[in-house]
């Protein structure tokens, strides 16, 4: 595929539904920061040292048939910010593109950030929950790369990053999952006050710093130094596990507790859907978990939950913008935002 297809589409492995726990978990990712030895780490590099991580990195990669390095300067600030709302690149890579490339594999399971945080950020990003398996892909990246590559390694405390927080394995393993009825049966503050006991960290759509708009929450671990990562993944897993159990045990007590309300409350969503002639990007992703929700308790069987994971993209503000090929204001956003929804849930398009 190639990077325009990759920008135009709608649609990424991640958005396919077709992986474990795929009723409540959305997305397994793994990410791990390494950086170059003898080179200075990002806030510290000059002009120099910038053009050696990208030029290093390019002749690494141009071995590689099925990735691409693109420098984010060579695209435009719409086509920046569709790859950071496909969860490609992170938001922090979209500060000072002049300094910044995205290496993608073609099927966009794999991307590696260049000169975010640190020189690099390998992350694989897979549907339902896999964080073994995304975890065995970007392993097999790193040590074709470590080939290649001398990175900044301390046999006293493993990798070194810019943070001090991913020093060590410098893994990040997250989770997306949806909790609506944890959220509906106001359990949700409990929950995310344990996991943040937990050394978890408990974020938004788009990580650090985002809200949980549409009932998603992103878990992850904030531990790197002195665990292995077998450790670090086995320890999220079970915490992840438990959370499902419960939004399960959530969702079964309003079907059995508040059955008309429930359904009620799903068919007015997907009504609204399919009807509206305005939605803000915020009524969007509300209306489109509790449909979400309704679809994984079997309350709307003909509809493809892949569906709806397809446009929280689609709903998203720059995702309209290229659409329309112009600047719109907020009535034109929330406009074009409810006839696209309305075309794809009515038309199939």
């Amino acid at each position: 595929m190639n990077l325009k297809e990759m920008i135009d589409s709608t649609r990424i492995k991640w958005m396919d539904n077709d992986g474990p726990e795929n009723d409540i978990v959305i997305s397994s990712r793994i990410r791990i920061a390494r950086n170059l030895a003898g080179v200075s780490f990002f806030e510290k590099m000059n002009a120099t040292d910038i053009e050696t991580v990208f030029n290093t990195m390019q002749l690494v990669i141009a071995k590689f048939e099925s990735m691409q390095l693109i420098r984010l300067d060579q695209l435009s600030n719409i086509e920046r910010n569709i790859l950071m709302e496909k969860h490609l690149i992170s938001p922090d890579l979209l500060k000072n593109p002049e300094q910044k490339a995205v290496v993608l594999s073609d099927d966009q399971i794999i991307s590696i950030m260049i000169n975010e945080e640190d020189h690099l950020r390998l992350q694989c990003l897979l549907p339902g929950l896999q964080l073994y398996q995304a975890w065995k892909l970007i392993n097999e990246l790193d040590d074709l790369l470590e080939q290649k590559l001398e990175y900044a390694f301390s046999e006293q405390w493993g990798y070194l990053t810019s943070c001090p927080t991913n020093v060590g394995t410098g893994l990040r393993a997250s989770v997306m999952l949806h909790l609506p009825a944890l959220v509906m049966s106001k359990q949700i503050d409990i929950v995310t006050g344990v996991v943040s006991m937990m050394k978890l960290a408990i974020r938004g759509l788009y990580g650090e710093g985002s809200e949980a708009v549409g009932n998603l929450y992103q878990i992850s671990n904030q531990i790197t130094l002195g665990r292995t990562e077998e450790e670090i993944l086995n320890s999220l897993i079970a915490i992840i596990k438990h959370l499902i159990e419960q939004e399960r045990e959530a969702r079964q007590a309003l079907q059995q507790d508040k059955k008309h309300w429930l359904e009620d409350r799903v068919f007015r969503a997907y009504g609204m859907l399919k009807n509206a002639r305005l939605l803000t990007a915020d009524e969007a992703m509300k209306l489109i978990s509790d449909v979400r929700l309704g679809v994984d308790l079997n309350i709307i069987p003909e509809l493809a939950p892949a569906v709806l994971n397809e446009l929280i993209i689609m709903t998203r503000p720059v995702y309209l913008i290229k659409q329309a090929q112009k600047e719109l204001n907020s009535l034109e956003r929330d406009v074009l935002r409810a006839e696209l929804v309305r075309n794809k849930l009515v038309l199939g398009n």
